[in-house]
């Protein structure tokens, strides 16, 4: 049995343990070719340390039981080692994410206009779809911040990125970035405490109701928004990362990879089940630089018809990950994506 096999087998087994509801079952999707590397050394694995946050109010109502527990929600540390998994393995090795530090916290983040649920009104809230629900609902960032000390953690080398979790209504955003500098990331970047000390950094929002693959969703914005950055000043042909995101809706006959929300064929968003055949030049991504491959027939079937981990993996792995430049950009677009600070 191959390396490669065992490690997806690992990946699968992980995400087996925090499924929520049955998914579509995928019909064998064909598992992607690694990148032939062009010359030269490969990019390093990049190691990242983490601070991971989960917010976890005990419910008096509920005899003092956590909320996880009363709602029957996922487990935030098999989510986040799982979520870590699928980064090294969608980038070849080269994001490697450790969590260094661990934190429950037996409360509620405060809203940004001062605002705090109790814990029995957070949970009708939950239990009543949203009904009653705070608006405005963005949580404070700079008191949590302030709280966890983050921005000293930052500067001092401790940890290079946040990891949160809470609940629906919480009041995070799927990724949002800090420090001196930060730009859009899937949210506005912070000012104030958010903008202090000397490193840029994402925080990271999750919700333990969902699965990995969802994590994989807010990761893959986050690309979205960096890579659009870096690419900024390209124009045509020139701005790749625009060209990888072609889809056949938007550019018929010439899709390529895609964006995280429409795979090549799809017609809406999240249409990652779409049987719809479409030519796309997905594969050619597998051989970057080298972009002169020819299109193929594709659809549903091959990045997991309609599972949502699936799809999203397959669209990480197609990301560039080698080493070089082209039009003075690196070829490794993950060095981007996880180190804010080499984004100009």
């Amino acid at each position: 049995m191959g390396q490669e096999t065992l490690w997806q087998r690992f990946l699968d087994w992980l995400n087996s343990l925090f499924v929520t509801a049955p998914a579509p079952a995928p019909s064998n999707p064909p598992q992607p070719t690694r990148n032939p590397e062009p010359p030269g050394p490969p990019p390093q694995p990049f190691e990242r340390s983490v601070l991971l946050i989960v917010f976890n109010p005990h419910i008096p109502s509920e005899g003092g039981k956590p909320l996880l527990e009363v709602m029957g929600w996922n487990s935030p540390a098999l989510l986040a080692q799982s979520y870590a998994a699928h980064l090294q393995d969608s980038s070849a090795g080269f994001a490697r994410y450790s969590i260094v530090q661990t934190v429950e916290v037996d409360e509620i983040p405060v809203k940004a206009d001062g605002y705090q649920y109790t814990p029995d009104e957070l949970l009708g809230v939950l239990r009543n779809r949203g009904a009653g629900a705070h608006q405005p609902d963005t949580a404070d960032y700079e008191q949590i911040l302030m709280d966890f000390n983050i921005p000293e953690m930052v500067d001092a080398g401790q940890i290079d990125e946040v990891w949160m979790f809470a609940f629906p209504y919480g009041g995070f955003y799927e990724s949002r970035m800090a420090g001196p500098g930060a730009f859009f990331c899937n949210a506005p970047p912070l000012g104030g405490a958010g903008g202090a000390g000397t490193r840029r950094y994402v925080i990271m929002g999750f919700n333990p109701e969902r699965g990995v693959g969802e994590m994989l969703e807010s990761f893959g914005h986050r690309c979205e928004d960096t890579l659009r950055r870096v690419y900024r000043s390209k124009t045509g042909e020139a701005n790749l990362f625009e060209r990888f995101c072609r889809y056949d809706q938007k550019y018929p006959g010439a899709a390529e990879v895609g964006t995280i929300h429409f795979a090549p064929n799809s017609q809406a968003d999240y249409d990652w089940g779409n049987p719809r055949m479409v030519p796309s030049r997905c594969d050619t991504w597998l051989n970057f630089p080298d972009l002169g491959g020819a299109a193929r027939p594709v659809n549903c079937v091959d990045w997991g018809s309609g599972d949502i981990r699936l799809h999203h993996a397959w669209w990480l792995r197609r990301l560039p990950h080698v080493s070089g430049e082209t039009g003075s950009i690196r070829n490794n677009w993950w060095g981007y994506i996880i180190d804010p600070e080499s984004v100009e």
